[in-house]
């Protein structure tokens, strides 16, 4: 299998300490089932064209330009020596400004993830020392890099041996959450509901496993476009039909809790996170010290 193409190359930057590293995505579509738009008659690919909204002629390539809508149908063309006048030019390098807790960055700001990796052998001292020296102070980097003509903010913290950088959203990019929170209401649950709700969470505590996220949509996209192909007839699938019964809440809670596995362990029982190895470790250190101190 060839190795993958980077996506961006360049210099990760902190203060006078730098090193040339790739980035790489770390995501991927290509998996997915995609559909083409064909003529019917033909099973030929259609092709889509630009077409004038008022005259409904078919516009080529040469007479297409960029155009903003300052009001109602009435736009400001943008040329594009003015846009490029306007893009940063990338200088291949990753500034690092400052060194954040990872718990203070709120997920919905969270873009694209990448792999970052040494470039080379010249600068594999220099990446481990920072990517060591975040893990030691629990820290993620927030630096700035240039994509695609366009700065961005970009979160990198240890994932390894290698590094990941995760591109941010700007503030004005995130909805206000004020917007859809604000007029919900906020009722009186008893505590014996709580406990219940309690219970059932208990009852399916677990570890973010991502082996085991199934994307039946796409299993049965595969299966349908396989018949097909094998000229094999297809079968709507019948749906459940949904209980219209209404219960109220606490009853809901209580057959919930009778259903779920394991639903008589105590609600203190409930999964923690596992203590990081490398945090114990500096628990079993301090304690050490403060040992030697005292004696």
């Amino acid at each position: 299998m060839a190795a993958p193409r980077a996506y961006w190359k360049g210099t990760l930057k902190l203060s006078l300490v730098s090193c040339p590293v790739a980035l790489y995505p770390a995501s991927t579509t290509v998996e997915k089932t995609r559909f083409h738009m064909i003529n019917r008659e033909t099973g030929n690919r259609l092709r889509q064209q630009m077409v004038d909204t008022e005259t409904g002629d078919i516009v080529e390539g040469d007479q297409k330009g960029r155009g903003y809508e300052v009001s109602k149908g009435k736009y400001v063309e943008i040329e594009k020596d003015e846009l490029e006048a306007v893009q940063i030019e990338s200088n291949h390098t990753i500034d690092i400004d400052s060194f954040v807790p990872e718990g203070e960055i709120d997920k919905r700001y969270l873009d694209h993830p990448y792999y970052i990796r040494p470039d080379g052998k010249a600068g594999v001292d220099a990446f481990a020392v920072i990517r060591d020296a975040m893990k030691d102070q629990d820290r993620v980097a927030l630096a700035r890099i240039v994509l695609t003509n366009r700065e961005h903010v970009i979160a990198i913290e240890p994932l390894d041996k290698g590094m990941l950088g995760t591109t941010l959203r700007y503030p004005y990019e995130v909805r206000d959450a004020d917007d859809y929170f604000d007029d919900i209401k906020s009722p009186k649950v008893t505590k014996d509901m709580i406990e219940l709700a309690s219970h059932i969470l208990d009852s399916k505590a677990a570890h973010f496993d991502p082996s085991k996220f199934k994307d039946e949509y796409e299993t049965a996209l595969k299966a349908l476009v396989r018949r097909k192909a094998a000229g094999k007839p297809i079968k709507a699938a019948e749906r459940e039909e949904k209980p219209s019964n209404v219960v109220s809440l606490m009853d809901a809670l209580k057959q919930s809790l009778k259903s779920g596995k394991g639903g008589t362990r105590r609600a203190g029982s409930i999964a923690r996170r596992p203590t990081s190895p490398r945090r114990t470790a500096k628990k079993a250190h301090r304690s050490s010290a403060r040992s030697r101190k005292a004696g």
